[in-house]
């Protein structure tokens, strides 16, 4: 391969799914590598993201860049005339791009797939953080089709892979985090963004997520209640 470009990864991580998703729209062809990262560290991923050990990494020319935030926006950089653009032109829009996609990353996409994996009192406080930051994100979202606008950007990728896996999972559980009556402007634009197959093509199948979350679910809430704590 030319271009010498490798993503380590999992099909079943919205994070590693960002940066595919980044790749495939900028036109750039890649090794993707799919590691089992859940329950252990594979070789591969120490010696290439020694210092937080997780996907994805993007490797380019030998070299790693790791955090999917900080990939994407190398990708927009590196192959800047190739695809769309992930980030704004305009230097005002690309600091609001930055701004929201790390909101997001703060104060949504972690309590957002916790809210569907705790229980009890800790639970109950995840869901009313989540569905208040994720309110504050429609904020950012309404009246326009995109986050930035009339173009799909690097807030868009990122908002969209995290509902994306937390809507089904949330089915899984019985959770409810997302829904149209709380979150109207989400939910029309996850509907419009899939009917149009802007994104829909490079997520995984509905089906097939759901089966692991439905066979791993006990696994999956025991493996978050060890990392994060329990109620």
């Amino acid at each position: 391969m030319d271009e010498e470009v490798k993503l380590l990864g999992s099909w079943l991580s919205p994070m590693s799914r960002r940066v595919e998703v980044g790749l495939k729209l900028k036109g750039v062809s890649f090794e993707f590598s799919d590691l089992d990262v859940f329950f252990s560290k594979p070789p591969e991923l120490l010696q290439y993201n020694p210092v937080h050990k997780k996907i994805p990494v993007l490797i380019h020319h030998g070299k790693p860049i790791a955090e999917s935030l900080i990939i994407l926006e190398y990708i927009d950089e590196t192959w800047a005339d190739s695809g769309i653009r992930l980030l704004p032109k305009d230097p005002y829009e690309r600091a609001m791009a930055r701004f929201w996609a790390k909101f997001f990353d703060d104060k949504c996409s972690l309590p957002l797939w916790m809210s569907c994996w705790t229980e009890g009192d800790k639970q109950q406080q995840i869901l009313a953080e989540s569905k208040l930051n994720l309110t504050t994100m429609e904020g950012a979202l309404k009246g326009k089709k995109f986050f930035g606008g009339d173009e799909i950007g690097i807030v868009d990728i990122i908002v969209f892979c995290s509902v994306y896996w937390a809507e089904i999972a949330q089915e899984v559980v019985g959770v409810n985090v997302i829904n149209e009556e709380k979150h109207p402007v989400l939910c029309k634009w996850m509907k419009e963004t899939v009917d149009s197959n802007v994104l829909k093509d490079y997520m995984p199948p509905r089906e097939k997520l759901f089966c692991h979350f439905q066979t791993y679910k006990d696994a999956i809430a025991a493996l978050m209640t060890a990392r994060f704590g329990s109620n």
